[in-house]
Parts: C-alpha cells; structure tokens; sequence
C-alpha cells in the first residue's frame, strides 16, 4: 500500500492508495493552524488506518517546498514556515516521503489521466486559496514548478488584489455568504466565473495550455457552472492566445 496526504488550509485528507492508484481508505480531519498540533492529529490518524505498512508517501502541501529537503517554506493561506515536512512525516509514516506542492501532484495526476488527449495541462485548484500546476508531457514543468497563479495581482474594483483574494472559495463565502456546494443560481455563478476567468485569461496567454482541470472544492460543481465560465473567457477572444477547453477533475476509476 502508498499513502497518500493532501494538506488544505481547510482540512488534510489521508489515504491509502493500492499498487493501481485506487484509494482504498480515506479520513479526513481539520487542518490545525499550529504545525506541532497537525503532526499530532497526522499520526493519530494514521494510527487508526487499516494499513500499518507502506511502500511509499506522498505529500501535497501549498505554497513553496523545498523538495531536496522536503521542507515546507511557506504555506500560503497557513502560518506555517520552514517545516520538516518530510522527516515528520517520516517519523510518523515509517516509509519514503515525497513532499511537493499540492497543486503540481494533482496536476501531475490529471496529466496522467489525460495522457491519450494533452501533453499540456494547467491544473487550477479553487478552494480556500487558488493554487496552480503546469504539466509538459506528463511531467511536472520545472519552469513553472513554483508556480503560483493565486498570488497573481489583478485590477479588481479599482485595486490591485490578489487573484484568490476575490475569486477563491474563501472569497466566494465572503461575497455571497455560501460555500460553492450551496450555489445554484445562474446569476451568482456568473459573477463567479468573470472573476475566476480574469485570472485564467493571463495563465492562459503565458502557458498556453491544451486543457484547464479545474479542481479544489469550487471544481467539484464544474457542470453547474462550466458552460458560464466558457462564455466568460469568450469575452478574451484573441487570435494569439487559443481558449483552451476545460474540465472537472477525471475520476480515475471511470475509464
């Protein structure tokens, strides 16, 4: 068995994972905002795994790592700053650790999924924060490993802000008072995508991607608002920089 640990601002999701990549157990818990306290919560959930013995780890963390030293050197939307990442996780786990960014692992593994389609991918995970993974051949794209599309400044009413400081999932709470699950009103998604495209115009311009996976909580209701984000990046239209297609996340036990 792997395991696998995706950490959020939010919550981390631990997982055990066979020799095909199918998850075969999953939990879940809150992301504690001090770092000793989540290496607490990681080993006692892990404790409780039906698996005890792994071949290998992988660790997803946002923000910048420092992947010859598994450190994590900032978090983004946590406060956690210079962090073993790999030799807590370690400690805990008792196998190899792999740590990277959060964003570039699913990438990584929507690229791999689509490897018939596109050779060029960019991941977009919407969720607290906006994170960013740019995939060349099914390989990490090293020019872009540190990538951090969310950090992008944008003219929003007037001010430079952050791009995911007005068009995350934190964001959309903010403005609207409801998580993306609770949205069903056309009107309100089409707020959202005219500032999700505003973002997604200038990746698309510098990366030029084949496809856009758009994942992270706002991802997962892609068909309620996928079409609106379409006509919202139609708006850009530009001989010299193609709109691309875009997606949900592929369900990796779906052929």
């Amino acid at each position: 068995m792997y395991l696998g640990i995706d950490i959020g601002g939010t919550k981390t999701l631990v997982a055990t994972l066979d020799h095909h990549g199918v998850i075969t157990h999953s939990v879940k818990f809150p992301t504690p905002v001090n770092y000793t306290e989540w290496t607490k919560q990681l080993a006692n959930t892990v404790a409780i795994l039906p698996t005890k013995e792994f071949i290998a780890c992988g660790v997803g963390a946002p923000g910048r790592i420092d992947r010859e030293h598994g450190i994590g050197l900032d978090m983004g939307n946590l406060p956690w700053q210079d962090i073993p990442l790999q030799k807590d996780v370690h400690r805990i786990a008792h196998c190899p650790v792999v740590v990277d960014n959060d964003a570039n692992l699913a990438g990584l593994s929507e690229a791999m999924l689509l490897e018939k389609k596109y050779n060029r991918v960019l991941y977009v995970t919407i969720s607290t924060g906006i994170g960013t993974g740019i995939i060349s051949d099914q390989k990490i794209d090293p020019a872009f490993a540190d990538s951090e599309g969310g950090q992008m400044l944008l003219e929003h009413h007037g001010k430079l802000v952050q791009w995911e400081d007005f068009a995350s999932g934190r964001a959309i709470v903010a403005r609207f008072g409801k998580k993306a699950q609770d949205i069903t009103d056309v009107a309100t998604w089409r707020l959202i995508c005219k500032d999700i495209a505003t973002g997604l115009i200038d990746l698309i311009a510098v990366i030029q991607p084949e496809v856009i996976v758009l994942g992270g909580s706002v991802g997962t209701y892609y068909e309620r608002y996928g079409a609106l984000l379409h006509e919202a990046l139609a708006q850009y239209d530009n001989p010299l920089v193609p709109i691309p297609l875009s997606a949900k996340p592929t369900d990796p036990n779906k052929p």
